[in-house]
């Protein structure tokens, strides 16, 4: 696919994704959308990739739906997202509940970290809900921004942001769609850390790298899609489900590493990741 408004970086097992529309700051289209999942599913499907940092080029993260295309939907009096049916569908298979818009990050079989440069409201706020962690620069403006457009909570909006900071903080920012800094988001736990715009993807991929030196990629793995799938699911079938992978994991030559590597006092060197595979001696 010709990349219009992406770009993809591959290096030391990070893919960067990077929103490259920064003359709109980064506003979310279908052409931008279909790119996106493109280059994710790329990314999930490399056996060379073992995390994904989501940014945006220019002054923004993603400031939200496209100024022209909300106009589209308004002269329309419905929506259209622009996109094709044959459009890719990483993380899609893993679970019934993960196979939507956005919700796929959860069925990815790595870690999904994004470095927010700069404001996210709408759709771009939704995108960053749905990384594993999120790491901003300070003074960035965040919104949820649907209520002065007579629209519903976008994306799922109203599902993640409860969860991730609590209802009562989640029904001010969803309610009111009010303005709030990377501070606040911060304060909240929203945002991971807060980091100098200079350092930003300097300080995001030097934490990528050091998660994946040190967790195995089937534990990272099997760790997400646990915490994922456990939001749906009772604390008895959570617990039946971690005993499975525990036994099944035992047996794979990652775990004899990661032993081996901690009573040795030494950094791991993954079986999984210079090629003997799980499971494999």
């Amino acid at each position: 696919m010709e990349l219009k408004n992406t770009e993809y970086e591959l290096d030391e097992g990070i893919a960067t994704i990077a929103l490259n529309r920064p003359h709109r700051m980064n506003a979310w289209t279908g052409r931008l959308h279909t790119e996106y999942r493109y280059l994710l599913n790329k990314a999930n499907e490399d056996p060379l990739v073992q995390a994904v940092v989501i940014t945006g080029r220019g002054k923004g993260f993603c400031v939200g739906g496209d100024a022209q295309a909300l106009e589209g939907h308004s002269s329309r009096g419905s929506y259209d997202a622009g996109t094709a049916d044959d459009i890719a569908k990483p993380g899609y298979g893993l679970s019934d509940n993960f196979d939507a818009t956005f919700a796929y990050h959860f069925g990815l079989q790595k870690p999904v970290v994004a470095a927010i440069n700069g404001p996210a409201a709408g759709v771009g706020l939704a995108l960053a809900c749905f990384a594993d962690i999120r790491f901003a620069v300070p003074g960035v403006k965040f919104t949820t921004a649907h209520g002065k457009l007579n629209l519903p909570a976008e994306y799922g909006l109203s599902w993640m942001l409860p969860r991730i900071v609590g209802l009562g903080r989640a029904n001010d920012w969803l309610l009111t769609s009010r303005v709030f800094m990377s501070e606040e988001a911060y304060q909240f736990g929203f945002v991971n850390n807060l980091v100098e715009p200079d350092l930003l993807l300097q300080e995001t991929c030097a934490y990528v790298r050091q998660l994946i030196k040190t967790v195995s990629p089937n534990s990272l793995r099997q760790t997400r899609w646990q915490i994922y799938q456990d939001l749906h699911r009772d604390v008895a079938s959570s617990v039946r489900e971690s005993e499975s992978l525990l036994n099944t994991m035992m047996g794979e030559a990652d775990y004899r590493e990661g032993v081996r590597a901690f009573v040795e006092k030494r950094p791991p060197a993954w079986p999984s990741i210079t090629g003997s595979g799980p499971g494999k001696s």
